[in-house]
C-alpha cells in the first residue's frame, strides 16, 4: 500500500456541493452494479436539497472531513457522530456515518486516514451494504466485527441490506 499525499482538514459550507458530487461519483464506482442508471440520476437531481442539509449539518456543529488532491479535487469524504442505536449490543459513542474514496485512491491508505479522523481509537459502530466485499474486508481490518444485526433498506435502497459492524479494543488493524 503506498501512502496517499492528500490533504485531509474540515469541509467548510463551500466545499458542500464539491463533496456531493465526490460522493455520488464513489456511489457509482461502488454500487453501479447493484442500482439502476434511475438511481444515480435521482441522486445527481437531489444535490441542492442535499447540499442544504449537509450546510444546516455544519452549522449545527456537525463535522466533516474532506480529502483533497494536489489539484485541489476532494476525492475522500468521511463523517461521523453520536451512536443512533441504543441497543446492548453496541454501546459504543460515535457511528462512522459517512466514508468514500474514489476508486482512483483505493489501496493508499486514504480512507484510513479519513476514518482515523472521525473516529481516532474509540470503539465504533457503522452500517455498511451487504454486498460490498471491499467495504466489509477493509472495516474488518480495521478491526470492526458484523455483529450480527441485518435491516432491509428502504426507498431508492430497496432490496438491499445492510450490516451493523462494531469495533471495540485497541487492534485496529
Amino acid at each position: 500500500m503506498t501512502t496517499d499525499p492528500c490533504t485531509i482538514r474540515l469541509a467548510v459550507p463551500e466545499d458542500i456541493p464539491a463533496a456531493l458530487e465526490m460522493k455520488l461519483a464513489s456511489w457509482e464506482e461502488a454500487y453501479g452494479s447493484q442500482r439502476p442508471a434511475s438511481f444515480f440520476a435521482n441522486a445527481r437531481a437531489s444535490l441542492e436539497q442535499q447540499a442544504d442539509w449537509w450546510t444546516r449539518g455544519l452549522a449545527q456543529g456537525a463535522e466533516l472531513w474532506i480529502a483533497t488532491s494536489a489539484s485541489g479535487e476532494i476525492v475522500g469524504v468521511a463523517g461521523g457522530g453520536p451512536a443512533a442505536d441504543d441497543d446492548a449490543d453496541t454501546q459504543v459513542d460515535i457511528e462512522l456515518q459517512v466514508l468514500y474514496v474514489l476508486a482512483s485512491h483505493h489501496g493508499t491508505s486514504l480512507g484510513e486516514r479519513l476514518m482515523f479522523q472521525v473516529l481516532g481509537d474509540r470503539d465504533a459502530v457503522l452500517w455498511v451494504l451487504e454486498h460490498n466485499p471491499r467495504a466489509r474486508g477493509f472495516y474488518e481490518k480495521h478491526g470492526f466485527v458484523a455483529d450480527g444485526r441485518v435491516e432491509a433498506l428502504v426507498e431508492d435502497w430497496a432490496g438491499l441490506n445492510e450490516v451493523r459492524m462494531v469495533r471495540r479494543g485497541a487492534n485496529r488493524g
